[in-house]
């Protein structure tokens, strides 16, 4: 028996880098997952690849209550009640404080923060009907420590870790766990063109796989029966400190 049998996840950001790497890895575990995107040519090719047996896409924006709606009746009629949502759907901007212009801030925290929330609120009915679920959040290392000219994405991010904590308590009763996912430098399409040398001074010093990020994701959903509004980091070491003041050996 696969780990995630007879479980129906629902996957945002799934088109492409983390999210098409947690669809994959949930399928693998016997999973049926609705997939969703604003990337639909990167999507239908993921189901097609995937097999409608297993995957549905769905053309969703998470900042759109329309969507979230249309997307967990979709789930609801191919595959049942939903028992596990990936909130993954992310974007970023760079810029500081003084730089950033109010509209972009607030594009960030919509996707990536209110996006989610959205999600949240939208599936725990159908996680009631399931007999319980889990919500993982994928958040960042951004959301464990500051960036310079990362502000808005820091603050969503941050936010994000919060309102993770904040629905954990809220959904308990419901057999609803709810966790925040923290990757680290991740070989995705948002790094890409990233230089190498951001990585150098981790403990683990090169750049992580979508699919290590995906693992955690099956571990959370599957494993970590005892674990609710708890952060899980995917990150080389790269919070835990510097190792450019470390002590020459003797």
């Amino acid at each position: 028996m696969k780990s995630l049998d007879g479980q129906v996840a629902l996957v945002t950001g799934g088109a492409r880098g983390i999210g098409e790497a947690v669809v994959h890895a949930f399928v693998d575990e016997g999973a049926s997952v609705v997939l969703t995107d604003v990337l639909e040519e990167e999507g239908r090719a993921l189901e097609e690849k995937v097999g409608a047996a297993a995957a549905r896409f769905c053309v969703a924006d998470v900042t759109s209550e329309a969507d979230w709606a249309a997307v967990l009746a979709e789930a609801e009629q191919r595959f049942g009640p939903v028992s596990l949502l990936v909130n993954n759907a992310g974007i970023v901007e760079f810029g500081s404080i003084e730089k950033t212009d109010p509209r972009t801030f607030r594009h960030v925290l919509d996707v990536n923060l209110i996006g989610p929330w959205l999600g949240m609120r939208a599936v725990a009915p159908s996680m009631r009907r399931a007999g319980g679920g889990v919500i993982l959040n994928v958040s960042s290392t951004a959301g464990l420590m500051g960036y310079a000219g990362l502000g808005a994405y820091v603050a969503s991010k941050w936010g994000l870790r919060g309102l993770t904590k904040a629905a954990a308590l809220d959904l308990a009763a419901d057999g609803i766990r709810v966790c925040s996912i923290h990757p680290g430098p991740i070989s995705t399409p948002m790094t890409a063109g990233m230089d190498d040398t951001i990585t150098a001074d981790q403990p683990i010093p090169r750049f992580g796989t979508p699919e290590e990020v995906a693992r955690m994701a099956v571990f959370l959903a599957a494993e970590a029966t005892y674990s609710t509004g708890s952060e899980f980091v995917v990150d080389g070491g790269a919070t835990t400190g510097s190792m450019m003041l470390a002590a020459p050996e003797e």
